[in-house]
């Protein structure tokens, strides 16, 4: 039944979507931006409601006639706002309405977005509670109803018991202090309705809270025309608790269930609203279950960084998650602004309109970032936004100024960039090498940022590599090659105090090098360590190097691991694996920053033994670790564990 009706949903939002695509434009379509509409209402309730309480008396002879000052004789501003306060207060209902149902019909609030759910609930409660408080501020006739239906509802409950009845319903216990009261809640509530709003807003990786400016002026204006032809005045003069009340005019945005309360009991009103309640809040947990899965992992390009998905979670989801400068709009498979391309792996390319993913572009690869879930592991790539930095990503001419051997199988290049225009970028990024029929590969910055005149790369060998055979069988001193850069999010953070733990797998030492050179040339003074492991010791290429380091500053610390060493290497240091290694030295490492590059392999086993000692994921500049052995074969030969920017 459940997935009947959430199928039925969809189908109504796919076509309403498409209708009102034709009318707006797939970039101004208010229905792909019902919270961030939302966050607008709410501001402008708040601003209206503001000027009007400038106005307002708190007290029984004065609360009606200071509204209806507003309203008559300030009626060019005062009745202006009150009008748009009230229509912009149901507007809010609205919105967050069809926000909240538009998650459901769309089974966006399961697994781990169980948190923005429970709170969207709490959300749309709190907006209620405050408007009808709202109601019962003017003291017309309908607020006259509203204080009274709301006493009786309430007083049903054992913890008031008629309470509210005795001192709210007479007419001699209705004085100045009941207005101050009102008053004071009618402020509260808002400011809780606020913190929850921020609180269920930083859950959402890139969430939008403001609505692009044509809808916010169009809602603003459609508001004031409303007020304008339709202006909000008190119902039946002020109240008098003498008089019963016979014919109201009820608001059916805020009070649907005023109409209720007098066919039904205030029991069955509250077995109603309290059972549904719960109903919604338990829904993330109630059958059917989506079909469990551990997650998958992404390997994205041109970041060459490996992600997690999680269960249900789209891939724009996880990109903002984790940082990535992912283009997005409208979030619901409209403007194809957020539109990658599949290079391994299957997907559920999700619903999307037709006019931002046509079948030929599907047909060659491509997919919606914001509609696709992950069915395997994947590899993709997208157009970035921007870099870290705003560094813009440009294409440069270099010519080969000097080729080294610094292993049998690691070649140090420095690059000269034609006009000596070396990019800016920052600690740990890498640039992307053009081969002749455009495909590219990607190696780090092994020079640091302040290195102006030459680039460092450091590249290892590669069996079969088509670019990396070049470079030790054919390339020469004065070739020439094109790249693009800077890319990348892996790079040195220097907002934090914490000691750092840099690990390094083979040519994974070419960013760290990077990074702390950087490092010492800034005269950062936190402790610094470097694991830098390795099969063989001739595999450690340039280990005089990070001795010198720990011979010239006290801050820093060089420890290398070999896994198979050889009778040869007379090898009397560490041994075994690199994370084994920092394990036994940091037991506890949720007081240290790790920053790791090196083979998947590397990493997948670092990983869970890192968190399993108190690693916390904002500490550790990694991505997640396990990929399928098709997605492992096909990635780059090092991968950039780089956390959120």
């Amino acid at each position: 039944m459940l997935r009947m009706i959430q199928h039925a949903g969809r189908w109504f939002f796919h076509r309403a979507d498409a209708l009102f695509n034709q009318v707006f434009g797939d970039r101004l379509n208010p229905l792909y931006y019902l919270g961030a509409i939302t966050y607008w209402l709410l501001w402008v309730v708040v601003a209206t409601g503001l000027y009007l309480y400038i106005f307002f008396r708190t007290g029984i002879e004065e609360a009606y006639s200071s509204v209806e000052y507003l309203t008559v004789q300030q009626w060019w501003l005062g009745g202006v706002m009150r009008s748009v306060h009230r229509y912009a207060s149901d507007a809010l209902v609205l919105a967050m309405l069809l926000h909240l149902t538009r998650h459901f019909v769309f089974d966006n609030y399961r697994s781990f977005r169980w948190f923005s759910w429970i709170t969207g609930v709490m959300l749309i409660w709190l907006t209620y509670a405050s408007g009808i408080n709202g109601y019962m501020l003017p003291w017309d006739k309908l607020a006259q109803f509203v204080v009274i239906a709301t006493a009786e509802w309430f007083d049903w409950l054992p913890a008031f018991g008629g309470t509210l009845i005795r001192n709210f319903i007479a007419e001699g216990a209705v004085n100045d202090r009941l207005w101050s009261l009102l008053s004071f809640i009618h402020i509260g509530l808002p400011l809780a309705l606020l913190a929850v709003l921020w609180i269920h807003t930083q859950r959402v990786a890139g969430a939008h809270t403001v609505p692009p400016w044509p809808i916010a002026i169009g809602t603003t204006v459609a508001l004031i025309a409303l007020a304008l032809v339709r202006p909000v005045t008190s119902q039946g003069g002020p109240a008098d608790l003498s008089a019963a009340i016979t014919t109201i005019d009820l608001d059916w945005f805020y009070l649907p269930a005023y109409a209720l309360l007098y066919r039904w009991s205030p029991a069955e009103l509250w077995w109603l609203i309290g059972g549904g309640t719960l109903l919604f809040l338990a829904a993330p947990w109630l059958p059917p279950r989506r079909r469990s899965t551990a997650g998958f992992h992404v390997l994205v390009h041109p970041d060459n960084r490996i992600i997690p998905v999680r269960e249900g979670e789209h891939l724009l989801e996880a990109a903002l998650r984790e940082g990535m400068p992912v283009p997005f709009e409208c979030r619901n498979g409209g403007c194809g602004m957020c539109k990658g391309t599949l290079l391994y792996g299957s997907v559920d390319y999700g619903l999307y309109q037709d006019s931002a993913l046509p079948a030929e572009e599907r047909a060659t690869g491509k997919l919606l970032l914001c509609c696709a879930t992950p069915l395997t592991d994947l590899e993709i790539e997208y157009v970035p936004t921007g870099m870290p930095g705003n560094v813009p990503v440009r294409v440069f001419t270099a010519r080969v100024a000097k080729m080294a051997r610094l292993a049998h199988d690691v070649m140090q290049l420095t690059l000269k960039v034609q006009g000596d225009q070396v990019p800016s970028f920052y600690a740990g990024q890498y640039i992307n090498i053009f081969l002749p029929d455009g495909e590219k590969r990607s190696f780090s910055f092994a020079t640091a940022p302040h290195q102006r005149d030459h680039i460092e790369l450091q590249i290892r060998l590669v069996p079969g590599g088509r670019f990396t055979t070049r470079v030790f069988n054919e390339m020469k001193e004065g070739d020439t090659l094109q790249f693009e850069g800077p890319l990348g999010s892996f790079f040195l953070r220097e907002d934090s105090s914490k000691p750092i733990i840099f690990v390094a797998g083979a040519t994974g030492f070419a960013p760290v090098k990077s990074m702390v050179e950087h490092a010492f040339y800034t005269g950062m003074k936190r402790r610094m360590y470097l694991y830098w492991g390795a099969r063989r010791l001739h595999d450690l290429y340039l280990a005089d190097l990070p001795r010198q380091w720990a011979r010239e500053h006290d801050n820093f610390v060089f420890v290398p691991v070999l896994s198979e060493p050889a009778p040869e290497d007379r090898w009397g240091g560490r041994t075994g694996l690199v994370h084994q290694a920092i394990l036994a030295d940091f037991p506890d490492l949720s007081e240290h920053q790790i920053y790791a590059c090196g083979s998947v392999a590397m990493v997948e086993t670092a990983h869970p033994a890192f968190v399993a000692h108190g690693m916390s994921e904002h500490d550790c500049f990694s991505d997640a670790f396990k990929l399928a052995p098709q997605l492992r074969a096909k990635s780059a030969e090092m991968v950039r564990l780089g956390g959120a920017p």
